[in-house]
């Protein structure tokens, strides 16, 4: 019984294996029209080969759905493996190439957009960086009017959130700015910064795209109210700026280096910013360039609070008594939008103590705002294992 059944097996294969191998475009197109997939500019290089569709899709049956032989970006990355290492290696992604949706921004037969783009890189840019669009301001950085964004960007990977095509903003800066005698006279301190620290890379309502919010000094020209000076250290910000000087003194504060270096402008530009307090960027990007920990843990995290990435929301930007730098105590922090919480959940405040340390609970007892794995952002499964790290008895 076992000869005749392997004989059967060895035959079916042996007459069958040609068919599938003699299999080309042409069969396919005999039902999916060759003008759907063909008709456009670029084409994608494997529906060109001898294998034709077979390069990426199985002929009768998969596991996947319309018939590829991986999931979308295995699949891609079985040719782009270039792109599969960059992947496996840095830390900043783009968010579609994060989430390997490759057919996000790409089209998988034809397109009249080289790289086989779902559109032109303009209007696929900002199909998602809609905020880039609105407001448009007086004056704009000749690459973004153009929609040149991958003048600048790298759309896949990066050395930071930003996603930019060099290590140094300067570097990709002066590879289309000249540094010549004119530039030099205007710029006599750039060896001790970077070009975004004054200047905003997409638009501003100030020429040469200078940010928005000049610090008064700066503004009035007055320079030697602070360069004349001979003590560069923190103190100097604080003869003015006496409000938060108490803010260094908290049991947590960003006093870096302590006052003998300048603490204001790890965070702060002394000229120009796109916000009233001068920050250099982003609350997002600017923490990140410290607390790279903080965001890789929302990157591998299933599960991460929606204000995630404006730190300064919960977080005091000087200092606090209360750990993490928060605002508050967890409730007071998170009470500011969860208002019913407390109210007819598990039990919380300074007369709720925790029985592994003797200290209050709070919502940051169970939950873990910069991102967990379990839903609602609770450091472990609420089925029961978390309960069970109090409550041992049941």
């Amino acid at each position: 019984m076992r000869v005749f059944l392997l004989i059967f097996l060895f035959s079916l294969f042996y007459y069958t294996s040609p068919v599938i191998s003699k299999v080309d475009n042409k069969t396919c197109f005999q039902c999916h029209k060759s003008k759907i997939y063909l008709d456009k500019k670029y084409i994608h290089k494997p529906i060109l080969t001898k294998k034709g569709c077979l390069e990426c899709h199985f002929p009768h049956a998969s596991k996947n759905e319309k018939l590829l032989k991986e999931s979308n970006i295995k699949l891609c990355f079985s040719c782009h493996k270039k792109l599969e290492n960059d992947f496996k290696k840095r830390l900043f992604l783009h968010e579609p190439y994060k989430e390997k949706a490759c057919l996000r921004c790409h089209v998988s037969h034809s397109s009249n957009y080289k790289y086989l783009l779902k559109d032109d890189v303009y209007d696929l840019c900002f199909s998602c960086h809609k905020n880039l669009l609105v407001n448009r301001k007086k004056f704009l950085h000749k690459p973004y009017k153009e929609g040149k964004c991958l003048s600048c960007h790298n759309p896949h990977i990066g050395y930071d959130v930003r996603l930019l095509n060099e290590v140094s903003i300067n570097s990709l800066c002066f590879s289309c700015h000249k540094e010549d005698k004119k530039f030099l006279n205007a710029h006599l301190g750039r060896d001790a910064t970077n070009c975004l620290e004054c200047h905003d890379p997409h638009m501003s309502n100030n020429k040469f795209i200078l940010k928005d919010f000049e610090h008064k000094p700066f503004a009035e020209q007055k320079c030697n109210l602070c360069h004349s000076q001979k003590d560069k250290s923190t103190a100097l910000c604080l003869k003015c700026h006496q409000d938060i000087t108490d803010t260094f003194y908290y049991f947590h504060n960003h006093s870096l280096g302590g006052y003998q270096e300048n603490s204001c402008l790890v965070c702060h530009s002394p000229h120009v910013g796109n916000t009233k307090i001068l920050l250099k960027s982003s609350p997002k990007i600017l923490c990140i360039s410290c607390h790279s920990l903080a965001y890789k843990q929302k990157e591998n995290s299933l599960y991460v609070h929606p204000k995630r990435d404006n730190c300064i929301e919960c977080h005091s930007g000087h200092g606090s008594n209360n750990p993490s730098m928060l605002k508050g105590d967890g409730n007071q922090v998170c009470s500011r939008c969860h208002k019913t919480q407390g109210k007819f959940s598990h039990p919380i405040g300074n007369k709720v103590l925790d029985p592994r340390n003797g200290k209050p609970i709070t919502c940051i007892t169970c939950h873990e705002p910069m991102g967990t794995n379990f839903k609602y952002e609770l450091k472990l499964s609420g089925e029961a294992t978390l309960c069970v790290e109090c409550h041992k008895n049941y």
